[in-house]
């Protein structure tokens, strides 16, 4: 029997989360799409893998073996991808990652002058993506919004910004000159509440139990869309908020959380001279901008 990758991948997201729904979510793909998949594999490997309640989802004996024995596996496919990846793109090649509202033209441009016959290129990702594409080779180096899962990495600390809240423009809060997260509590979030551990914490929609795993939405404009609809804010880092400025949307500062930390981040495995020529020239320009005037 042939082991389908994607099934085991399918399988190792609900086996961290034990919870169907948040898997789903993880995985950007419908929850019964999902339950189909695993119960797909359970028949293929003879094996029930979960034993599901109203309550609760938990692993099974046989789960968890293959959880043991899945993620190694999917560590060598995705090692033996980025090799592939990087041999593709050849030695000419260098390619950035950047987040929304971040903008990394100054750094490639002095990369590029130095090395005429290097081609390098940009990729836009998103908060479910920013690590993925360094590890998976897509990218040789990225700039990244923290938090992120750092095993695999080196990081670079860049720069940090305030964070704010998105609103539709006839919301409560919308004519505020700043607001505490505590004003969010009774708020629904239309993204990752992992992406703002301040709100998950004091949520009343996840204490309560009463509110739904958020709808993968995957680019700042569809969350802004949905934000001007109505149907919930967004947290975003200030430059992204004014970088994505639209009529019917407006920002407020929160004033008790932290900042958003943009750092560069590397695959920790690989010692391309490039890369840490790179990561010295944005760092450069990163401390002349933050340096006073």
């Amino acid at each position: 029997m042939d082991v389908d990758l994607r099934k085991l991948r399918y399988f190792v997201a609900v086996a961290e989360h034990l919870h169907f729904g948040r898997a789903a979510a993880a995985l950007h793909i419908a929850q019964p799409v999902l339950s189909r998949q695993i119960r797909a594999l359970e028949h293929e490997l003879k094996s029930q893998l979960f034993d599901r309640t109203k309550r609760a989802t938990a692993l099974t004996r046989a789960g968890e073996q293959l959880l043991v024995d899945a993620r190694p596996l999917l560590a060598g496919a995705d090692a033996l991808q980025r090799r592939v990846q990087r041999a593709a793109r050849g030695p000419d090649h260098f390619t950035v990652g950047f987040m929304p509202g971040l903008i990394v033209t100054p750094a490639t441009r002095v990369l590029a002058a130095r090395h005429p016959d290097l081609t390098v290129d940009v990729l836009r990702t998103g908060w479910d993506d920013q690590t993925e594409v360094v590890l998976d080779g897509r990218v040789d180096v990225s700039y990244v919004r923290l938090p992120v899962d750092q095993q695999g990495l080196q990081i670079r600390p860049l720069l940090s910004e305030p964070r704010v809240a998105a609103l539709p423009l006839d919301h409560p809060l919308a004519a505020k000159d700043g607001i505490s997260i505590s004003d969010l509590a009774h708020e629904h979030l239309l993204q990752n509440p992992d992406a703002v551990p301040e709100w998950r914490d004091i949520a009343v929609e996840l204490r309560n139990g009463t509110g739904e795993p958020p709808r993968p939405i995957r680019t700042v404009e569809e969350k802004l869309e949905h934000v001007a609809a109505g149907h919930g804010l967004v947290v975003l880092p200030l430059s992204t908020a004014t970088f994505y400025t639209r009529p019917d949307v407006t920002w407020v500062p929160i004033d008790d959380i932290g900042p958003n930390r943009v750092c560069l981040a590397w695959d920790d495995a690989r010692t391309d001279p490039l890369i840490h020529e790179f990561v010295e020239i944005a760092t450069a320009q990163a401390e002349q901008l933050s340096a006073p005037a």
